[in-house]
């Protein structure tokens, strides 16, 4: 049980930073450009992670050779295509609109992967609760757009 807890606090924080950051990378596109924002926060990403696996780890990155399959190793693609399209919500719906839609999507998407087995993911059995949970998310989108 206590695992579990710290598993929802990691995700809460997890969530909260995405916002955050979202926000951020919007201002700073908006003094620089997309490209030069997203390479920032990826190159301040790199320089965090090597600084961190140098005083805490030190497993060899010859591991990352013998990943299978190789499209695993698209992360940091991913990253940077998520980097874009958040800046690119935020500054067009802003902030709140577009974190529930992004989360949403996330949940969908997170959902048939694990319904499907996906990229080494157990198969999960379809249950019609969480397609219920998942309706009713988005009609709160609905409601909170709602304009009368």
């Amino acid at each position: 049980m206590e695992e579990n807890m710290i598993g929802i606090f990691i995700a809460l924080l997890s969530g909260a930073l995405m916002s955050v950051q979202g926000v951020f990378n919007t201002e700073v596109t908006k003094n620089t450009s997309m490209w030069v924002s997203n390479s920032w926060v990826q190159f301040s990403a790199l320089v965090i992670c090597l600084v961190t696996w140098f005083f805490t780890d030190r497993t060899s990155f010859a591991g990352i050779l013998k990943i299978q399959p190789k499209y695993m190793l698209l992360g940091g693609v991913i990253g940077a295509l998520i980097t874009y399209t958040v800046i690119k919500s935020m500054s067009s719906l802003g902030p709140a609109q577009a974190v529930m839609l992004i989360v949403v999507s996330q949940l969908i998407v997170a959902y048939l992967i694990e319904l499907f087995g996906m990229f080494g993911t157990d198969k999960q059995p379809f249950e019609w609760r969480r397609l219920l949970g998942m309706a009713i998310c988005i009609g709160g989108i609905i409601l909170f757009k709602w304009e009368s």
